[in-house]
């Protein structure tokens, strides 16, 4: 039994892994990750802010985004949405990029030496009465992304998620 649990563990810290459950309809949480508006409002962790060159919600569509923090540092990424299945699934690609949406290696953008130049989210939306599991993935280890600040700005964004989200009494 520790045999089969060992390459869970293993693949376990391949990745990001985090669930929560809003108090919300499924519709209207997926409805949070796919238009702009809504995004602009819970889309970066707290004192920061987000701006859009473009968001192309659809499969194959793209974006370039930009997260600025209170100090004025600035954070460019771009990704491309590999599968969007409404309201159930949506994964995407996230790569380090410049102002121009051109690919640039993580450390020249002053990240940490041991990020990826692109990670893959899954988000998944899973009704539970009248509330929404969501679980997300993403395909960097998870004790990276803490020591980097991505697992806890994850979790601050969720927070903020939930916090604009309508309850599932409300319509």
């Amino acid at each position: 039994m520790v045999q089969q649990n060992a390459p869970q563990a293993a693949v376990a810290e391949l990745q990001v892994l985090i669930t929560r459950v809003f108090a919300a309809r499924r519709e209207l949480v997926f409805k949070a990750w796919s238009d702009r508006q809504q995004l602009m409002r819970w889309f970066a962790p707290n004192g920061c802010s987000i701006e859009f060159r473009t968001l192309d919600f659809r499969s194959g569509g793209a974006f370039h985004s930009c997260i600025r923090t209170p100090d004025g540092q600035e954070c460019w990424c771009r990704g491309v949405y590999r599968e969007i299945v409404q309201p159930e699934r949506i994964v995407f690609t996230m790569a380090v990029a410049n102002e121009q949406g051109d690919l640039v290696e993580p450390t020249a953008a002053g990240m940490d030496p041991d990020w990826p130049a692109e990670t893959v989210v899954t988000v998944t939306f899973a009704s539970v009465g009248d509330k929404t599991q969501l679980t997300l993935t993403q395909t960097v280890s998870e004790s990276l992304a803490k020591r980097t600040g991505a697992h806890p700005s994850w979790i601050q964004m969720l927070d903020k998620l939930a916090a604009e989200l309508p309850t599932s009494g409300t319509t």
